[in-house]
């Protein structure tokens, strides 16, 4: 399949447009997220129709608190992810080389239908970064919508303003991970940036249902003059979106200690003075 959003330029080197990093691929080479590969010039989507996770989840899981509580998504990944953070809860397929099953658009439509009668709403893009699918998730999202369902979202929120713009109408409920104010934190834990994922947040949260979800890693992003900033910021947008306060365990790089409850504990009574919705998530 070929990508979308990619800028041919001098000696056959691609650049590509989807996210921030706006990589420089060479012929035969992949870019920083590992799907999307150069070859004769043309930039090919590596994991179109790929799906490596399949699961009926309750819609508190992906998390969401406020978007048709009690039903349950049917929910799909890949492999890949541009961004690297050493705490990734999700490293096998979003870093590594996993198993994977076809799934196509019809297809992927055709399952969600069948689940209904188990109180299905719709098709969730999740467990790695599914920006990364983004040319299977523009053919199926429609189909999904034509069915009557709907279009979950769970991102880091990492890409380019006109993609963003291309699936803000298909997408009805987005959630995005703020992973820290700071965006030192962004550029050594992640290998990203802060303000793509702001814009990401601020533009969905315009048209579209949005929940925002922060991992606290103890001892790194748990500072509370760093959270009266994020909270105080996302109710500059709307103090109605709901902010999931994560409790971080050891996985991939990250040997940390699980977060105490009570930072957690106390990060929700700061964000409560300024945001409506604070849930704790993983406790």
């Amino acid at each position: 399949m070929e990508a979308a959003y990619y800028k041919r330029g001098n000696d056959q080197v691609i650049q590509c447009r989807l996210c921030p990093h706006y990589c420089h691929i060479q012929e035969g080479k992949t870019g920083f997220c590992r799907t999307r590969k150069n070859e004769g010039g043309t930039l090919l989507a590596l994991n179109y129709s790929q799906c490596t996770s399949l699961a009926l989840d309750p819609i508190e899981k992906k998390p969401f608190r406020h978007f048709h509580p009690g039903s349950q998504i049917l929910s799909t990944g890949s492999w890949g992810c541009n961004l690297t953070c050493t705490f990734c809860q999700n490293w096998r397929i979003s870093q590594g080389s996993p198993s994977w099953q076809e799934l196509s658009p019809s297809a992927a439509v055709h399952l969600a239908q069948s689940l209904k009668e188990r109180a299905n709403i719709g098709l969730a893009y999740t467990y790695n970064e599914p920006s990364v699918t983004y040319e299977w998730i523009r053919d199926t999202a429609p189909l999904i919508r034509e069915a009557g369902l709907y279009n979950v979202m769970v991102t880091n929120g990492y890409i380019e303003d006109s993609p963003l713009q291309s699936l803000l109408p298909l997408i009805d409920a987005w959630n995005i991970d703020l992973k820290s104010w700071s965006d030192d934190y962004y550029r050594r834990i992640c290998q990203g940036t802060l303000s793509p994922v702001l814009h990401t947040i601020e533009k969905a949260a315009a048209v579209s249902h949005v929940e925002v979800t922060c991992l606290i890693l103890p001892g790194v992003n748990d500072n509370p003059e760093d959270m009266v900033s994020l909270a105080s910021w996302l109710a500059s947008i709307r103090p109605d979106i709901p902010l999931h306060i994560t409790r971080y365990f050891p996985r991939y790089h990250c040997t940390l200690p699980p977060t105490p409850i009570g930072t957690l504990k106390t990060l929700q009574q700061i964000a409560c003075q300024y945001l409506s919705h604070v849930h704790m998530g993983n406790v």
